[in-house]
Formats: structure tokens, sequence, C-alpha cells
């Protein structure tokens, strides 16, 4: 049956962010999962080390999300919210704007993180036009950025790799440098930090006056490499948006819903986004709702007589959908209940610690952490920060042998990616950091 399944994957399939010349050497088909652990088809358990990319919390087949999923079952498991709204969606955007930084009070639903920053950009866009500066129409984005791979979304970010063959179908953003502390000249957050805020405004006061907004995700670059930012360099890009008239957009795709230790990463610097993308986590990793956050003033500046086509002319069918509320509301009151964020903090540290001895280790450059948002950089020199020659793949390399060991993740490059569900408990975290030190052990001695 294995077999047979496995044969059909690979004919009928064409997985996301995957070569599947790859998937067809190592092919892989999950059945189920049991709190922080999946089973695939032959019998054998892993653990889940990447939240399935960055989005379970309590684990899999938590009773409470089964059941809320059940009772909705009950009632309805979908109608529109085009022009009318249901019970769960209602709710649901009252708890999330209550959670959200104060000045957000507007919640628009959508199915994924980056349907959730397309709709931000948009809204941007016409919140200028509708008061009357329709000039402000470009964004600025930060290098090394990545907010999703629809049109708009890849258009403000800046991965080569993922977005430069769509390069005729994107609009043109100015590029901002991020802090990248390991990789800089100084080595020293904030020399980095105010190097990079300095370039910034030097953009700014040249092109405030066209600019829309910026676009940036919160303190954690994920996709970049779990590029955590030095302090005070987000909060620094807010002041400098508000000095020059630039709506800021947050993303916290990956980072929200307690993933570094804050409901909200932009709460670490008391950040107030103009809008916030958010998802991932909302669900507790169980169904696809995403949302985008506003300000009360943005949303004033599309309220207004039909006739004057000021609507914000976006939506998809499953917009709002019912289930997914439903299981967000759960997973809102679990994480009141079982105080995840405190819990968050707490094991936080405790997985710095398990962390560090890694550095030891001849070809680990650097840690990155915060929260339950890791980054191992792989290198093929401490000394020189020399990466690995890309051919080889090593990051790679390395995840494959952490499945073969009993632990799931995807590398971004050479940098390994840590992302436990957040309740994963001291002794969990102690096993998985095991398997990502032999891992790392056997298959960089091996190349050498």
């Amino acid at each position: 049956m294995s077999q047979d399944l496995i044969e059909k994957s690979r004919k009928y399939l064409w997985l996301p962010f995957t070569q599947m010349k790859d998937y067809d050497e190592h092919p892989l088909i999950i059945e189920s999962g049991e709190g922080i652990k999946v089973k695939d088809v032959n019998g054998k358990e892993y653990y889940d080390g990447f939240s399935s990319v960055w989005l379970n919390v309590h684990g899999h087949r938590k009773q409470e999300l089964d059941d809320a999923i059940k009772r909705q079952l009950e009632k309805i498991a979908h109608s529109t919210l085009l022009g009318m709204t249901n019970i769960p969606a209602t709710e649901l955007a009252e708890r999330l704007v209550a959670l959200s930084p104060e000045k957000l009070t507007r919640v628009f639903y959508s199915d994924s993180g980056a349907e959730a920053m397309e709709i931000a950009l948009k809204m941007a866009f016409q919140y200028w036009k509708n008061i009357g500066r329709p000039e402000k129409q470009k964004f600025i984005s930060m290098q090394n950025g990545y907010h999703g791979d629809t049109i708009g979304a890849v258009s403000v970010g800046s991965i080569d790799l993922f977005h430069h063959v769509y390069g005729p179908l994107m609009f043109d953003s100015f590029k901002a440098p991020i802090p990248y502390v390991y990789r800089s000249e100084s080595n020293k957050p904030e020399v980095c930090r105010d190097d990079c805020l300095k370039q910034l405004e030097h953009l700014l006061i040249e092109h405030h006056d066209t600019i829309a907004a910026l676009s940036i995700e919160s303190m954690v670059q994920g996709a970049a490499g779990m590029i955590v930012m030095p302090e005070g360099f987000l909060s620094g890009v807010r002041k400098l948006c508000t000095k020059y008239e630039v709506l800021m957009i947050v993303d916290e795709v990956a980072t929200g819903f307690g993933r570094t230790g804050k409901m909200f990463a932009c709460e670490h610097e008391g950040v107030q986004p103009d809008l916030m993308a958010a998802g991932k986590g909302i669900t507790g990793g169980y169904l696809p709702i995403a949302v985008t956050f506003t300000t009360e003033e943005i949303y004033q500046a599309f309220y207004d007589d039909y006739s004057t086509l000021k609507t914000f002319f976006h939506g998809h069918s499953y917009t709002g959908n019912q289930l997914g509320c439903a299981v967000a509301i759960e997973n809102l009151r679990l994480f009141e209940q079982d105080q995840i964020i405190k819990q968050v903090t707490q094991k936080a540290q405790i997985l710095h610690e398990l962390l560090q001895p890694l550095m030891e280790l001849a070809h680990v450059g650097d840690i990155r952490q915060l929260g339950f948002m890791c980054g191992i950089e792989l290198v093929q020199s401490k000394e020189t920060k020399e990466s690995f020659p890309k051919t080889g793949r090593i990051g790679y390399q390395v995840s494959l042998k952490m499945r073969e060991l009993g632990m799931l993740t995807r590398p971004m490059g050479d940098v390994l990616v840590f992302m436990p569900p957040l309740v994963s408990t001291a002794e969990e975290l102690q096993a998985m950091v095991n398997i990502i030190k032999r891992a790392i052990e056997e298959v960089t001695e091996r190349e050498l």
C-alpha cells in the first residue's frame, strides 16, 4: 500500500517549493500525527522540527481544536463573506483586535500569508489614492525580504533564488538594507543597525513623496535564513516611516501568534504598524486562515458612498471560512488557558542553552534565535565565515540525515531551520537538538 501511494505521488503530484527530482529520490508521505510527532505511511515517526512549515502550535490532533471544528460542522461549513458575515468570523475579529497593537482596529480575512500581504499592499496603494495623493505609488522592501509568492508579494520580496525568474511580471520596488550582523563588516549589532537605518533614511529623503509604504518582516527574516534584527532596528524603521509619511506594513505571518515569545513580534519594541499581515499559527496549524489588520484611519479612507468608487475590491471564495475561524477562536482560548506565551518565554531560554553546545562544532558559524524561531548557519570555515559550495547543498544533506534520524525540517540554503511546536517540552527539545547535532557532525565530517 505504501509503495503504491509513493508511486501515485510521483506520477500525479507537483509539490510546492520542491524540485521534483529530489522528491523522486527521497519520497515521503505523512499518514498521521500525534502531539509534536508525525508518522509516515511506513509507520516511521518523526519529530515535527519545523511545525509543519512554521505553523503548528499545540501539536497534532489537539482534542479541543478537533472538537471546535466538529461543533461548527453541525451548524454550517461555509458561507460567503461578500456583503455579509458569519458568527465565527465576527467573534474572531473582535478577539484579534483585542490582542493586536492598539492602533489596529480592523480585520480583513484571507486564506494565506501571501494573500494577507497582497491585501496590505493593495490597501496601502489605494489609501493614498482615496485621500487625494495618487502620486504615492511605490514601495520599499528590505533586502533578503520574503512575503510570499503572489505577484505583489514577490515584487516586494528580495530573495533572488525565488524571485529572479519572474522579473518581467513584477513591479519595481526600492530595496533597503537589513542588518545581517553575522555577515556584516563590523559584526557589531549597533553599528550594523545604525548604518542600515541611515541608508533607509537617505532613500526616504530622496523618494518619500512617491512612496506609499514600506514592507518588513517583524524582528526575524525567516526565509532569508532566520536573520534576527538587532535591538532598536524595527522601532527605528517605524520612526522613519512616521517622519516621512510612509505607511509601515509589518509581516507577522511567521512571527505572529507566540512564535517569538510575544503574541506578535512587533511587541518586542512597542511598534504600532499601519497594516499588519498574520497567518500560520492563527488556527494552531489546522486550517488556512490569514488576516490583514489595519488602522481606523486607513479603513475610513475607504468608507464612503458606493458612487465614489472607494470600495476595496478584493476577496476570495473562502474568505472568513467558518471552520477556520471557529478553530482559530479555540486556538486563542488555549493560548490563554495554557499560558502559551509564558511557556514560550520560559522554554526559549532552555532552548538557547541547549543550542549553545552546537557552536563548538567545527562547521556551525552562527546560531540565531528569537523565542522558538531558530537558525543554525553552517559554514565551511568558522574563521573566515566562508560558505560551503552551493553545489554541495550541505543544508539539504543535513536535513535528509535528520529525517533519517527521526526529525523533519527544511533548511534555508545552509541555514538549518528549527521551529518546533510551541508546546514542545524541555525533554522533547533536548531530543530534537541531539538529532540536529548528530546530523551536522555526520554530514559535515563526511564532507571533509
